[in-house]
């Protein structure tokens, strides 16, 4: 599994064609109603980090709900970004969002310089959680809010064995098929396994430093909100 994160960058550039319709057919477009909510928990800012911008779909969400006036993004993969930076174009956004090639566990940014951060299904690809939120809090400025959107584990008994079998099983299947890539989508099942949510990750959060941390589970605890303040 590390050997797999340290290479997120790579992994995500293979797939970058494809991600956008795979998740959102995958997903029977429930994905998009996860960031809507999302977007609908965060204050308004003015400048907003995005890690793990992607291919932007956070970004243009939170823009047009007049969330943020300004958004810098920041993610590994360049494919993924170069995807996002036409969406932006395309949605008449392109002034309103830079993009960063970089780790979100060392970032290009000075001490509190954004009104808000936050990602969307990146956290739990970081090599170091700990480093990535510590790095959040540092670029945060002080009453600044972060709210993380992730997927996380279900915890019913037979809405996680369907979980299960759909993501060990169909997701990879269609996945590889589309993508043409072997790894990608058994990664993703590997990787919401293996990652914490709820009270742990929320926990996580306030060892960085933030407080009033808080978190809502969507759709059965298939995807989980965090928010929580500098």
């Amino acid at each position: 599994m590390d050997s797999e994160k340290q290479h997120i960058g790579q992994l995500f550039d293979r797939i970058a064609p494809t991600y956008d319709g795979l998740n959102h057919g995958l997903s029977l477009n429930i994905d998009r109603l996860w960031r809507k909510k999302t977007v609908a928990m965060m204050t308004s800012a003015q400048h907003v980090l995005d890690v793990a911008i992607g291919t932007a779909d956070l970004a243009i969400a939170m823009l047009r709900a007049g969330k943020a006036e300004r958004v810098i993004g920041l993610d590994l993969s360049e494919q993924m970004m170069a995807i996002g930076k036409e969406k932006c174009t395309k949605a008449g956004l392109a002034d309103k969002v830079d993009f960063f090639y970089g780790n979100a566990q060392e970032m290009p940014f000075e001490e509190a310089s954004f009104d808000a951060v936050t990602c969307a299904f990146g956290c739990r690809n970081f090599s170091d959680l700990d480093a990535g939120l510590k790095e959040f809090y540092r670029v945060l400025k002080p009453g600044g809010q972060v709210t993380i959107l992730e997927f996380s584990y279900p915890t019913g008994r037979y809405i996680r064995a369907l979980y299960d079998f759909y993501f060990s099983r169909v997701l990879p299947f269609i996945g590889r098929v589309v993508s043409k890539d072997k790894t990608a989508y058994t990664y993703l099942n590997k990787s919401v396994k293996s990652f914490c949510w709820g009270e742990a990750f929320a926990q996580h959060l306030h060892d960085a430093g933030f407080k009033e941390e808080h978190f809502i589970p969507l759709t059965f605890g298939i995807a989980t909100i965090y928010i929580a303040n500098k």
